[in-house]
């Protein structure tokens, strides 16, 4: 029961600072900044670790590097989505979706981060067929986010 409550509270959390937060124009800009790098630096981790992956004799350095950056970047995502970060302030992928239902985003969010603090693990043990059975559930916590979240390349 508490490990439940505790694990609602990790969700719930983060969706109340989302929709509550209010930020300045100056920490807006940060934030926003902070996101776009935070998820570029994903996207070049996720790219390498793919690479590596689905080739014959993968790199598991490269890999573990990969996961390492990945997990750190999704521990700081949850500062990255406050109410005054959205579209209406400023040019972003981000839909205001993210805004309009926190709950749901926040638990994509957690989700990511889980699969990410997995895929972490299954590199530092070193197993390439578990680390790629955790970077296929890391992409597919990825994609239901960006399906539902993410605005497409054009619209930035």
């Amino acid at each position: 029961m508490r490990i439940a409550l505790f694990a609602a509270t990790l969700i719930l959390a983060p969706a109340a600072a989302l929709a509550l937060a209010v930020i300045s124009p100056g920490d807006a800009a940060r934030i926003m900044h902070d996101r776009h790098e935070g998820m570029e630096a994903i996207g070049k981790a996720t790219k390498a670790a793919s690479r590596e992956l689905q080739g014959a004799a993968p790199d598991v350095a490269v890999v573990r590097q990969s996961a390492g950056i990945i997990g750190g970047m999704t521990r700081k995502a949850s500062g990255w989505f406050l109410a005054g970060t959205g579209p209406n302030v400023a040019k972003t992928r981000a839909k205001p979706e993210i805004w309009q239902d926190p709950k749901d985003f926040t638990a994509k969010l957690h989700n990511f981060q889980m699969a990410a603090n997995a895929f972490n693990a299954a590199a530092a043990g070193g197993d390439v067929n578990a680390m790629k059975a955790r970077f296929a559930d890391l992409g597919g916590t990825c994609k239901a986010c960006h399906d539902k979240y993410r605005a497409p390349e054009e619209n930035h």
